[in-house]
C-alpha cells in the first residue's frame, strides 16, 4: 500500500528551512535507503507545500516521520496530514 505524507508550510518557510534542511535531508535520505520513502518533493508555484509518498503496510512510517521532522518539530509545517493512496496505474 501507498501513504501520502501532505504538508502545508507556513508562509516564511523557504526562509526558516536552511536551518533544518541538512537533518531533514537526511531523514528523507535514511527512509528512501529502508525502502519506506518512495519520493519526495516541494510543491511550487507557490511554494506552500510538500508530498512525500511512502510504500508500507501501515501508514505508521510516514507518521512517524512528519513527526520526527525538524520542519514539523520547529514550526515550519502548519499542517500535516497521511492519506491512503490506491495506486491503478504505475507502481511496482
Amino acid at each position: 500500500m501507498y501513504y501520502i505524507l501532505f504538508y502545508k508550510t507556513t508562509e516564511d518557510y523557504l526562509e526558516k528551512r536552511g536551518a533544518y534542511r541538512p537533518e531533514h535531508l537526511d531523514m528523507i535520505n535514511k527512509a528512501h535507503e529502508k525502502g519506506e520513502l518512495v519520493m519526495a518533493g516541494a510543491l511550487a508555484e507557490p511554494a506552500d507545500g510538500a508530498v512525500l509518498i511512502f510504500k508500507g503496510d501501515s501508514p505508521q512510517a510516514a507518521e512517524s516521520f512528519a513527526q520526527n521532522d525538524p520542519y514539523v518539530k520547529n514550526g515550519l509545517i502548519r499542517e500535516w496530514q497521511v492519506r491512503q493512496w490506491t495506486v491503478v496505474a504505475g507502481g511496482e
